[in-house]
């Protein structure tokens, strides 16, 4: 099980869908205190099932590239740079490879990476690749190379209505003007690879509870104008949520 201890926001305090605001860039790829137990998690996977974690359409390498290089200059204090290697906050050495630029962000950062890229001749934008380690009820084989309205599916709240303005958000998205959101969802379940969807609601006053919420932040690539879309995860015990205990969660699953 690994669980942090605080989160540095609160989501039950979350603006409605799509609930987007400016991110100061600085604060980007973030690490906190389950850092080095997240990161050997990402390793595992990695390792052992990356065909359930990697994905990438014909095409995508430019902006997976491009990608990484943004993310490198990003990395926040504790990582140390050096000549083709990455040193994490953990103590683990990380060897920049080029030829492999997915694999060495989902080695890099705690959060989950997605790339989206809008065809020349399309409407919308599809996930192109993405390194998903720690996915909330879906899978990526079954999202990579859909649109937007495909990939959100079976979200609740992500109706015809929300579709369009989330793709105008997409779409108005600038260089150096990122955004960010985040949800807040309540389990009895605190593993973090979760692609299979819910199969019931927890108990609440019953179940042990556990708060996940995801931080998920929207930044332009200059270059190929792709849309890097992070996904920092936290799951906390109910004792240590900052949303009120004893309140019924508004999202639950099992």
């Amino acid at each position: 099980m690994i669980l942090q201890r605080s989160i540095p926001y609160d989501p039950s305090a979350r603006p409605r869908l799509p609930g987007i605001a400016p991110l100061d860039p600085d604060a980007w790829i973030m690490t906190d205190d389950a850092f080095a137990a997240q990161m050997a998690e990402r390793e595992r996977l990695l390792h052992n099932v990356p065909e359930a974690v990697l994905g990438e359409i014909e095409g995508a390498k430019p902006a997976v590239a491009e990608a990484l290089g943004v993310i490198l200059d990003a990395l926040p204090q504790g990582y140390i740079r050096s000549a083709g290697v990455v040193t994490r906050p953990d103590g683990v050495s990380v060897t920049l490879d080029a030829d492999n630029p997915l694999v060495t962000v989902g080695r890099l950062v705690q959060e989950d990476v997605c790339i989206l890229t809008k065809p020349e001749d399309g409407e919308e934008h599809v996930l192109a690749a993405a390194v998903l380690c720690f996915p909330a009820r879906w899978r990526l084989a079954e999202k990579l190379g859909r649109p937007l309205i495909s990939i959100h599916e079976p979200v609740p709240d992500y109706d015809d209505r929300i579709a369009p303005r989330v793709q105008r958000l997409f779409d108005g998205i600038g260089v150096g003007r990122p955004l960010w959101r985040c949800n807040e969802l309540w389990t009895s379940n605190p593993t973090l690879h979760r692609p299979d969807p819910p199969t019931s609601r927890p108990k609440w006053n019953e179940d042990p509870l556990y708060l996940r919420s995801e931080r998920q932040c929207l930044v332009r690539l200059p270059q190929t104008r792709a849309i890097v879309f992070t996904i920092h995860t936290w799951m906390l015990a109910a004792a240590d949520a900052p949303c009120v205990k004893g309140m019924a969660p508004d999202r639950s699953e099992e």
